[in-house]
């Protein structure tokens, strides 16, 4: 939906960079939607609960940081967002490092 709504409900309103960010967004929201649903899989291969857990947790924080901050850039131009997007890509990296720990433990 925040896809279409970029490609449609946007475009003319907002700069075009301010696009590309909102895409930005939308891309690694999807990835790590999906990443979320191999760690519910994963829970039932035997995998580490706790790690997964914790990792499904630092998707779902990264998302929030790093895709929420790009949509408040986005839309409504709040530049103190802008140091919230690292973190939210720190999420991202600690939630695949533990992923990466889960399935190696096994």
């Amino acid at each position: 939906m925040a896809g279409a709504f970029g490609a449609h409900g946007l475009r003319g309103t907002v700069t075009p960079r301010a696009l590309e960010v909102f895409q930005t967004g939308v891309t690694y929201q999807m990835y790590h939607a999906f990443a979320l649903m191999i760690v519910a899989l994963l829970g039932t291969a035997g995998l580490s609960r706790r790690l997964l857990t914790a990792s499904a947790l630092m998707f779902a924080l990264g998302i929030l940081l790093f895709s929420g901050s790009l949509y408040g850039l986005a839309l409504l131009d709040i530049p103190a967002l802008g140091p919230v997007t690292p973190l939210g890509g720190l999420c991202f990296m600690a939630g695949w490092v533990l992923l990466a720990v889960a399935g190696l433990k096994r």
